[in-house]
């Protein structure tokens, strides 16, 4: 479970990563696909993943696959 998280934290930066190269990158001359589209593209990308995230936690969390260990407060 843990493997499976960090993983997508990994992608969700490398995500993050990419759309910031984008941004910063010349548009190019030959008419394709430009930075701004591949940098929108990317923070999607990352949108999508973070949800997923926060969907399969919670579903793990509902399923019993996780227990919430808390804090012990007023220590």
């Amino acid at each position: 479970m843990k493997i499976v998280i960090g993983l997508a934290f990994a992608v969700i930066l490398v995500a993050l990563a990419a759309a910031g190269v984008f941004m910063i990158k010349r548009p190019r001359a030959d008419g394709g696909l430009d930075e701004r589209s591949r940098m929108a593209r990317a923070l999607a990308v990352r949108v999508g993943l973070s949800v997923t995230v926060f969907l399969f936690v919670l579903l793990s969390y509902l399923m019993g696959w996780i227990q919430p260990t808390g804090l012990p407060v007023g220590r």
